[in-house]
């Protein structure tokens, strides 16, 4: 009977299995493991993410007899140490200028806010209070400080939790450049001896998918800052320096991060001169240009083979369910899923005989 075919079987097993771990859930049985996974997420998160952008270096010096592979690590993380320490010196003064303006855009924006004022009590006819919208303004801001001295402790907690992760991450990062390399052949030789050769080349190729997609993204969020930066100084935007490592930070998610990365330069824009949005929005414009046309084809060219309405619907579904760590990931996700995918029905159609 069609009840007895396999395919019934295994979709019984799996409802029964999704059951229990609901009924678990409910029972608070997987609470630890979540805590568990919470904990580590985040430290492996990031220092997988700088496994891939370092790696390369780590086999470059290795290579040398000179330099064993723990030796190989110092040396690249002390190189990294020494760049940070030399852009800090560089750039420090001009940070510090610009961070301590900062301070005063809220008697910038006090200032605007009474300029629009004046402009609509001259032009609304008796249809808008300017009272009642500096009442409304006040509350808000009201409401939203006492957000946040009600979350205080969540707050106090989200910094501790990073200061936490920063103190994690170099090591779990050492330890993942050291042996690392180990990894594939670890799982590849405890897979059944007839799919150990397909197993291995299945890891290689979602490893060489990772690499390529976090080296290639990284790559073109600093051209991104970079061209950013050059073109705020150009139009003579303050704060252009902060508002460039601003737009190289939200530029590792395609598409759409340049775009979140441009809105605080245009808040600036409109509090210097509301002309100067203009300006803005014509170096975003042109900073995708060439990001589009020149850098992307070059550093990411078509190994991810994704269609771009693809990333768009992946980073508007991953946005409402784990904000910007969602969008961060759902990309690279993504393609690891895909070649999984295409891997395993490439092995099917092997084990099964079909032709290509």
């Amino acid at each position: 009977m069609w009840i007895k075919h396999p395919f019934f079987k295994y979709l019984t097993a799996i409802i029964l299995v999704l059951i229990c771990i609901f009924f678990l859930n409910l029972l608070e049985f997987f609470k630890p493991i979540r805590t568990v996974i919470g904990t580590l997420f985040y430290p492996f998160l990031i220092a997988g993410f700088l496994f891939y952008l370092i790696r390369p270096l780590v086999e470059l010096l290795s290579k040398s007899k000179f330099f064993p592979r723990p030796v190989s690590i110092l040396t690249v993380f002390a190189g990294i140490a020494g760049i940070l320490y030399a852009a800090y010196v560089l750039l420090a003064g001009t940070l510090k200028k610009q961070v301590n303006n900062i301070s005063q855009l809220p008697d910038k924006m006090k200032s605007a806010a009474k300029e629009a004022e004046q402009k609509i009590q001259e032009n609304d006819m008796g249809m808008l209070s300017g009272q009642s919208l500096t009442h409304k303004a006040n509350q808000f801001f009201g409401d939203m400080i006492q957000g946040i001295l009600d979350n205080i402790t969540g707050i106090v907690s989200a910094v501790t939790g990073a200061a936490t992760v920063l103190i994690i991450v170099p090591f779990v990062l050492f330890f993942l450049l050291k042996d690392g390399h180990k990894l594939i052949p670890f799982i590849g030789n405890r897979l059944p001896k007839g799919h150990q050769k397909e197993g291995k080349g299945l890891l290689r190729d979602v490893d060489r998918t990772l690499a390529a997609y976090i080296i290639g993204q990284v790559t073109v969020a600093l051209v991104d800052g970079i061209l950013s930066y050059i073109g705020y100084l150009i139009i003579g935007l303050d704060y252009a320096l902060i508002l460039g490592i601003f737009v190289t930070v939200t530029a590792i998610v395609p598409f759409i991060g340049p775009i979140i990365g441009a809105i605080p330069a245009i808040v600036v824009a409109l509090m210097q001169d509301p002309q100067m949005a203009i300006y803005v929005i014509l170096t975003l414009i042109i900073v995708q240009q060439l990001e589009g046309n020149l850098v992307a084809p070059v550093v990411l060219g078509s190994r991810l083979h994704i269609h771009p309405l693809t990333i768009i619907l992946l980073l508007v579904v991953a946005a409402p369910l784990y904000g910007f760590i969602g969008m961060l990931i759902a990309v690279p996700l993504y393609s690891v899923v895909k070649v999984v995918i295409k891997d395993l029905y490439k092995f099917y159609k092997v084990d099964t005989g079909l032709k290509a």
